[in-house]
C-alpha cells in the first residue's frame, strides 16, 4: 500500500472511530442504533420467540413516549421492579425468568431524561413505579406516583397495564434532549448516562463481546455493574442475552459460581 493510500486510511479509521465515540454518548444512542440492527436481542426458553433488537428498541421508545403521559421528564425519579411476569414463590427480585419488560422500562425512563432505580425501597417516592403485577402490593406507593403492571392481570383500576398501554403507544423517538453529564442510574450511588456508556465499552473491549457472542444474565439486575455488562456491553456490539435457563453461554454475568468459562462479575464491570 502507497505511503499516502496508507496515511488516508489510518485517518478514515480514526474518524470512523472518533465519529462513533460523539455519536454513543447516552443510552438513548444504543436504543436507536437497535432500531437498524439485525438478530435477536434477548431469548429464553420460556419465550416461544426471541426478541429481536429491532422490535425491543422500537418498544423502547413506545415505552418513553408512554411513561410522558404519567410525568416522566428529564429529572424525575422511576422505581423499576425486575422480576418475571408471573412470579413464583420461588422467584427474588431482580432476576430476570421470562420477559425483559423491566429492562424495557429502564431504558424508557432513560430516554425521557429520568433517573432510575433498579432496586427501589419498599416506599417508592418517584413519578412511576413498574413492577410485576403480583409484587405491586409489596410497595407503598407516594401520593404522586403512577403504579404501572407488567404480567397481570391488573385489578386496581389505578394502575396502568404496561403492556397493552405500550402496545397502542407512537412507536417514534420521544422527544427530549439527553446529555452524557445527566443523571440516569440510582444504585449504590447515581451514574450518568456517559459513565454507564464509558464502562460498557470498556468491556465490550477487555471481553471481546461481539455480534456472535451469548450473554447469560445470572446476576440480579439490580446493580450498575449488572446493567452494564448484561445489558449495555451486549447491545454496542450486537450481541445476545440469554436468560432463565441452564444453557451455558460464551460468557455468564454472575456473582456466583457459573457453568460459563468467562464470568463478568457486576463488581467488575461498575464504573469507578
Amino acid at each position: 500500500m502507497e505511503e499516502a493510500t496508507y496515511i488516508g486510511f489510518v485517518a478514515a479509521l480514526f474518524f470512523i472511530g472518533g465519529a462513533e465515540r460523539r455519536r454513543m454518548q447516552v443510552l438513548g444512542d444504543l436504543v436507536a442504533q437497535a432500531r437498524d440492527r439485525d438478530g435477536v436481542l434477548f431469548r429464553s426458553p420460556e419465550r416461544s420467540t426471541p426478541y429481536s433488537y429491532s422490535d425491543f428498541a422500537t418498544n423502547a421508545w413506545k415505552g418513553g413516549n408512554l411513561l410522558r403521559h404519567y410525568g416522566v421528564r428529564h429529572g424525575t425519579r422511576v422505581a423499576v421492579v425486575v422480576g418475571p411476569k408471573e412470579p413464583t414463590d420461588e422467584d427474588r427480585p431482580g432476576y430476570l425468568r421470562d420477559a425483559p419488560d423491566a429492562l424495557l422500562a429502564f431504558l424508557a425512563a432513560a430516554l425521557d431524561g429520568a433517573v432510575v432505580d433498579m432496586d427501589p425501597p419498599k416506599a417508592v417516592d418517584a413519578t412511576a413505579l413498574v413492577a410485576p403485577a403480583a409484587w405491586l402490593d409489596r410497595y407503598t406507593q407516594g401520593p404522586g406516583t403512577k403504579g404501572l403492571a407488567y404480567g397481570g392481570p391488573v385489578d386496581d383500576p389505578t394502575i396502568a397495564q404496561f403492556e397493552r398501554e405500550l402496545w397502542s403507544e407512537n412507536p417514534l423517538q420521544p422527544p427530549g434532549e439527553v446529555a452524557a453529564e445527566d443523571d440516569v442510574l440510582a444504585a449504590d450511588r447515581t451514574y450518568t448516562h456517559g459513565e454507564l456508556m464509558a464502562e460498557s465499552g470498556r468491556v465490550v473491549a477487555d471481553y471481546d463481546i461481539d455480534s456472535g457472542t451469548t450473554v447469560a444474565l445470572r446476576a440480579p439486575m439490580t446493580t450498575a455493574g449488572a446493567v452494564v455488562a448484561g445489558l449495555l456491553a451486549p447491545m454496542r456490539t450486537g450481541a445476545t442475552v440469554v436468560f432463565g435457563g441452564d444453557e451455558a453461554a460464551d460468557i455468564a454475568v454472575a456473582d456466583e459460581d457459573a457453568p460459563e468459562e468467562t464470568v463478568v462479575h457486576p463488581d467488575d464491570a461498575t464504573p469507578s
